[in-house]
Order: C-alpha cells, then structure tokens, then sequence
C-alpha cells in the first residue's frame, strides 16, 4: 500500500510520463522521413559527382605521385 502522502507525487509523476510519452510518439516518423530523405539525397549526389570526384582524385593523385 502507498502511503497517502506519497499518493499526489506518484500519481503527478505518472501523469508527466504519460504526457511525454504522448509527445514523443508524434516526433518518430518526421525523424525517419528526415533520415530517408538524407539518404536519398546522398545516393543523388554521388550519383550525379561520382564520376567528377574520381577523376578529381585520380588527377590529385598522378600529380602528388610525379614529383
């Protein structure tokens, strides 16, 4: 049995847990839509500036190595 000058705080602390608890489970699928959407947009990157950033590196690399 809880003592009855406990029973407000437990049942306070209960309800903030529940409000957050609440609030949380809104925020996941904007999280995971912004994770998509990240990665999406670094395929469409290396997509589009692979073939540039190999060359650029090829070329870096050619000149470091002649000297």
């Amino acid at each position: 049995m809880i003592p009855r000058y406990l029973s407000r705080p437990i049942a306070r602390l209960r309800a903030v847990a529940r409000e957050l608890h609440e609030e949380e489970r809104g925020d996941v699928p904007g999280w995971v839509l912004i994770t998509l959407m990240t990665a999406g947009l670094v395929v469409v990157i290396w997509a589009l500036a692979g073939p540039a950033l190999v060359s650029l590196f090829e070329q870096a690399i050619s000149r470091v190595s002649g000297f």
